[in-house]
């Protein structure tokens, strides 16, 4: 332990000398928050030695990561280590914001990095001046290339994309002679490649027409509702069935797009992701097709465990990995949860009865008649 953070000492004297270094907590969308129990006793109720953990979000503009993620690892590090300490960061979209909470994290005496990046190329950079400070990394969510990791969680995102060009093709029917609209997520995100690739991998096979195809920096819906003007002004009213959209932030914004043209959405089946409160009240509603439900409780619960392990340098747990991941560099020892598909029909059975949302959250105002009609209460 001594060892590691003599070297993370010298790392941060390096970059405050260059300029570079700050301190978690030092904005608005960062903050050191500390996890500890109550009692004396030296030793976490998991068997293993407190340690400090850093948590590492990318951005705020998809509700999920302040709303499920960010509570949930908590919950469960609290629950598996009640005197570990935790230090948090979200880096509201900004690559070089990240490395710096990073660096910050690891002069503060983080003994792992979870690390949910914001780009997963540059990432690699935070990832190997972690490892010249001995503290392992974990991806979270988001694979990072080139770099060595000590372990990976996230959801099947080929997968995903599958699974949403597929409902998209069920909503419209038969594709032959019809186009649709493709509004990717951010290049800079690795899961948003692998979102468009599965999602290609059905298209591209089906017939069905992509008349137009965009990736959305930053995940922004504005973004995605401005890409989608464009497309209605290119291919007019009439010109596409559907709409597929890598998630709800996307999607709300081709709605949008297509409100503000005299479109009704109900007749241009959209797909999402993440079920979002927002997204899940306008598939009740019929503006939105479905969208992706990830059990994000899962996932951040894997995560905190993997967490553990790697700060106590131990193996990741053996009922935990099943999968190994190409991330360029290595073959990296993977949890891969499957995504579920929500429509209408299934938001009860699946949404609600996770408790990932309430009826409470979901049937406010002009709602309550759609959660009537599908049966939620």
């Amino acid at each position: 332990m001594r060892t590691k953070h003599r070297a993370a000492a010298a790392i941060a004297a390096a970059l405050l000398t260059g300029g570079l270094l700050t301190a978690c907590g030092s904005d608005d969308d960062s903050s050191t928050t500390a996890s500890s129990s109550a009692a004396t006793s030296t030793a976490s109720s998991g068997g293993g030695k407190p340690v400090t953990v850093a948590l590492l979000l990318p951005e705020t503009k998809t509700t999920r990561y302040e709303a499920h993620d960010r509570p949930r690892f908590e919950e469960k590090l609290k629950a598996e280590c009640p005197d570990c300490k935790l230090l948090y960061s979200n880096a509201s979209q900004d690559a070089t914001k990240q490395q710096a909470q990073a660096e910050a994290a690891i002069t503060n005496g983080a003994d792992v990095l979870v690390l949910d990046a914001v780009d997963g190329k540059s990432a690699a950079t935070i990832v190997n001046r972690a490892k010249q400070a001995d503290v392992p990394v974990v991806a979270y969510d988001r694979l990072i290339s080139d770099a060595p990791l000590a372990s990976y969680v996230s959801f099947d995102n080929i997968k995903v994309g599958q699974v949403q060009a597929q409902a998209l093709l069920d909503a419209i029917g038969d594709p032959a002679g019809k186009s649709i609209v493709m509004i990717n997520g951010a290049p800079t995100d690795a899961s948003a490649g692998d979102y468009k690739k599965g999602a290609h991998e059905v298209f591209d096979s089906s017939g069905v027409t992509i008349a137009k195809e965009y990736d959305t920096p930053d995940w922004s819906p504005d973004k995605a509702q401005r890409q989608m003007e464009q497309a209605i002004t290119a291919l007019g009213k009439d010109g596409f069935a559907g709409v597929y959209a890598a998630n709800d932030g996307t999607g709300g914004g081709a709605i949008a797009a297509m409100e503000r043209a005299g479109i009704d959405p109900s007749t241009k089946p959209v797909t999402g992701q993440d079920a979002e409160v927002t997204a899940v009240q306008r598939i009740l509603s019929g503006d939105q097709y479905m969208t992706i439900y990830l059990a994000i409780k899962a996932e951040a619960e894997a995560a905190a465990e993997l967490a553990l392990a790697a700060a106590r340098g131990e193996e990741p747990p053996a009922d935990l990995i099943n999968a190994q991941v190409d991330n360029g560099l290595e073959e990296v020892p993977s949890v891969l949860l499957d995504p579920t598909p929500v429509t209408k029909e299934t938001v009860k059975e699946t949404i609600i009865a996770d408790g990932f949302l309430t009826p409470q959250e979901i049937c406010t105002g002009a709602y309550a008649d759609a959660c009537a009609e599908a049966g939620i209460e």
